[in-house]
């Protein structure tokens, strides 16, 4: 998977916990139902870092590229959301 990081900025969170989150067994990619998001094609992800630190990632996608618009921790009912699906995944 190759990044575009052009457009991104965090002082929280590094590249590399990015890109693991995406790599993440147990990541839900999402494609939201608002309109606004239809307009601009952007994806959620929600994974976790190989330290375990819980990501959530706005995004877009050319199918080989992915442009990370945003990225920041999970907030707890973010993580309640993923740990569930990922239970469901087991």
């Amino acid at each position: 998977m190759d990044f575009d990081w052009s457009h991104f900025e965090s002082s929280e969170i590094s590249q590399d916990e990015i890109a693991e989150s995406f790599e993440d067994a147990f990541c839900v990619r999402l494609l939201p139902d608002s309109k606004r998001f239809d307009i601009q094609n952007r994806f959620l992800n929600l994974g976790r870092s190989s330290s375990g630190k819980g990501i959530f990632v706005v995004y877009t996608s050319t199918g080989k590229v992915i442009r990370i618009v945003a990225a920041r921790p999970m907030t707890d009912e973010e993580t309640l959301f993923y740990e569930r699906k990922a239970h469901e995944q087991l």
